[in-house]
């Protein structure tokens, strides 16, 4: 079972025109999600956001990432650009198996790390038996 899963469809950064663009476009961040024993670890890349750029809501099982770059004077005009000056927004639902009340968060160095702990009714564990 997918206990976390992208809720929107991907845009190509490299397709948009981010000089002409207007304060509601986005870049999906780049996430790895590991599970562990007792949960699921989302490692969201967010270069250019600091923890005051960060807004994380929880909303019934949507779990939403906005990261707001810092701005920058822009000193020279760019003469070639691989990297998007757009901010970073994905939304992802939720499995109903992970506890949501306990989920915690970290940002280290443009690295958000979300910490999304299993309920204790779906962690394994071991049954007695009886005589």
């Amino acid at each position: 079972m997918n206990a976390v899963a992208n809720k929107e469809a991907q845009k190509d950064p490299r397709t948009q025109n981010y000089d002409n663009r207007n304060d509601r476009d986005f870049v999906p961040p780049e996430v790895n999600i590991f599970e562990t024993r007792d949960g699921y670890v989302l490692e969201a890349g967010l270069p250019g956001v600091n923890k005051e750029g960060l807004e994380i809501t929880l909303e019934g099982n949507q779990l939403t990432l906005v990261g707001h770059r810092e701005k920058q004077e822009a000193k020279a005009h760019p003469l070639y650009r691989e990297s998007s000056t757009a901010d970073y927004r994905r939304v992802f639902e939720l499995d109903p198996a992970i506890d949501t009340a306990k989920i915690d968060a970290k940002m280290d160095q443009g690295v958000l790390m979300i910490h999304l702990p299993k309920s204790e009714r779906v962690k394994p564990r071991k049954v007695t038996v009886s005589d």
